[in-house]
């Protein structure tokens, strides 16, 4: 049975959650990077619509777009793509996609908003896509906390020779005792 800890706000509560997650996952995440998982968990979790988004669609318009609504776009295409690559992998099987489409789509919308002209978070998006991995291996011990696996076999199998998630190898591990050797010439980031 799990024990009730109750927080003075529902950012201090976030905040405990991510910050024992990077912990389980054997993350370190800094300030920047855990403030941001923190809001965009506040923003994107009472958003039931998102299950219905299609994101390469989405990543086309933001790119089309101009100025700040390009902008807003595109990270709402790298935040979305996080979120579903973290927390709901097994949306990469019902939409039939690899799970690996969110981890490089979210990265792409992430890297553009970091080369953008006069874009004041560019540190930001860029550290953003180059642990995009890290990130969504957090918002997956996430989703252990409660017991339930963060990814199935097959699931942790594809995200650790297409993603390099420490994560995903470590629970292949668990679930097989063994270790996936990527081919030669196998594509890993």
């Amino acid at each position: 049975m799990s024990r009730l800890i109750l927080e003075p706000s529902a950012t201090a509560a976030w905040h405990r959650v991510v910050t024992e997650a990077a912990s389980d996952a054997e993350c370190e995440l800094d300030e920047q990077r855990e403030s941001y998982l923190v809001f965009l968990l506040m923003r994107y979790l009472r958003r039931p619509e998102l299950v219905r988004s299609v994101f390469a669609l989405k990543f086309l318009q933001a790119l089309l777009s101009r100025g700040r609504m390009r902008r807003d776009r595109l990270q709402e295409v790298g935040d979305q793509c996080l979120i579903f690559a973290g927390l709901f992998p097994e949306q990469a099987e019902r939409r039939r996609v690899r799970l690996s489409y969110f981890v490089d789509l979210g990265r792409s919308a992430y890297s553009d908003l970091a080369d953008a002209p006069h874009a004041g978070s560019a540190e930001l998006f860029h550290t953003l896509a180059c642990t995009f991995v890290v990130l969504t291996d957090v918002l997956r011990a996430i989703r252990q906390r409660d017991g339930s696996p963060a990814m199935t076999a097959l699931q942790a199998a594809e995200c650790s020779l297409e993603t390099d998630s420490a994560l995903a190898r470590r629970m292949l591990r668990h679930y097989t005792k063994a270790t996936l050797v990527a081919p030669t010439g196998q594509r890993r980031h």
